[in-house]
């Protein structure tokens, strides 16, 4: 075989033979409907790996006209970028530049913001990819200059397009006339979770390893034998990952904690461990969130294969501590009456700058004095349940003694 991979040797390289995403490029799908117009914004895509988004850049690239350019932004630079509009030299006078940055989280800040530059002047349209959610890892200038499109996993139907025009490709570069009943490419589809990419490597290695017809044998074989083939979604394993902890099974946590990592999941892993830090260890063990904050960090920094090393600790730790959701209870419910319009009116003595009636806490006996801070419709709610651990224990200790004199 080439050295090329497959997926890449048949790439769909128009609308019509793009398979999925039908809310997108079906054919009320928002993007065609938008390219029909002769309309060409700055995009960001999201969504699971092998769902199509650099296929989409690159059929857009190809209807629009645009000089396309693509880069990862795993491996490359604001250099690579500078480099790209060099190369192209006058691109006014040309149909411009489309630049797709996949991996676009693996910008940090700096190079995020100097991104912004080369799309206000309009030197570079902007088409950038990630598997995380947006709004937590790129930049809100960004964003906000920017169209949001999901990509959603593949449904098995539509992935078993691909892989059929994968078998035909096998055949004609092979010479040979091997063959795949409809169950079977459904059943690889289905084993790799709307994963067109992993479906058609799936089949790849089952193809070649078959005398004339594909078995089901064969490819339970090499489903078996390939790590990041799995029934879970990424979604499912960080729900995986926070239950276990939560439940205080450190085994349980480092094993869906590798599974993550093992699939490429280091910024999902280290995101999920620092809102598990804080909902579900919280006021119990405080020193967890920055703890697990630093652990993060520099898995970030080391990169794989040494960022499991941290993170792992960061997993026992928390998996180990004592847990309270206390916290997370009480904004909750503050959050749920502030939607319904309760507390519009605080008191009085506690806006600024008047401060009338306002007793400076400072001023008295343990720095407490008893006043009113909560809104009159909301005066005797109570959010916040100190949790049954001995942090939080020895807290409400102090203050009922503290407020029992007073």
């Amino acid at each position: 075989m080439k050295n090329a991979q497959l997926a890449d040797l048949i790439r769909p390289k128009t609308i019509e033979e793009i398979v999925g995403q039908a809310h997108l490029f079906g054919e009320r799908g928002v993007i065609r409907r938008m390219l029909a117009g002769g309309r060409l914004t700055n995009m960001i895509f999201f969504g699971p790996p092998g769902t199509g988004k650099t296929t989409a850049a690159s059929v857009i690239a190809a209807q629009s006209g645009m000089d396309f350019h693509k880069l990862n932004a795993t491996s490359a630079s604001l250099n690579d970028v500078k480099e790209v509009l060099r190369q192209t030299g006058n691109v006014f006078g040309s149909g411009g530049v489309l630049l797709y940055l996949d991996e676009i989280q693996y910008f940090n800040r700096k190079q995020q913001q100097s991104l912004l530059e080369y799309m206000e002047d309009g030197r570079v349209t902007l088409i950038a990819s990630t598997t995380e959610n947006p709004h937590f890892y790129v930049y809100n200038a960004i964003i906000s200059r920017s169209s949001l499109f999901e990509f959603k996993p593949v449904a098995p139907a539509d992935c078993a397009i691909m892989l059929r025009r994968a078998l035909a490709y096998l055949n004609r570069e092979n010479q040979t006339e091997k063959t795949a009943s409809d169950a079977l490419l459904l059943q690889i589809a289905t084993l790799c979770g709307g994963d067109v990419r992993r479906a058609i490597g799936l089949l790849e290695n089952t193809y070649f390893a078959a005398d004339g017809e594909l078995c089901a044998e064969d490819v339970r074989a090499f489903r078996s034998g390939v790590g990041n083939f799995n029934d879970d979604t990424h979604f499912d394993l960080l729900s995986c990952l926070q239950k276990s902890i939560r439940g205080s099974d450190p085994d349980a946590a480092v094993f869906y904690l590798g599974r993550l990592l093992a699939s490429g999941e280091l910024l999902s892993a280290c995101r999920r461990l620092q809102v598990i830090a804080a909902e579900d260890i919280g006021l119990a063990y405080p020193q967890a969130i920055p703890i697990v904050y630093a652990a993060c960090q520099s898995a970030v920094s080391l990169g794989m294969p040494e960022a499991r090393i941290p993170l792992a600790d960061a997993a026992i730790l928390l998996a180990t501590a004592p847990k309270s959701n206390s916290g997370d209870a009480a904004v909750t419910m503050a959050m749920a009456d502030a939607e319904k319009g309760m507390g519009g009116q605080v008191p009085v003595h506690l806006r600024a700058p008047l401060y009338q009636g306002y007793r400076y806490p400072h001023d008295y006996e343990n720095h407490y004095v008893a006043q009113q801070y909560l809104p009159d419709d909301l005066r005797d709610r109570r959010y916040y349940t100190y949790g049954n651990n001995k942090t939080e224990g020895a807290a409400q200790a102090y203050w009922e003694k503290i407020k029992g004199k007073k």
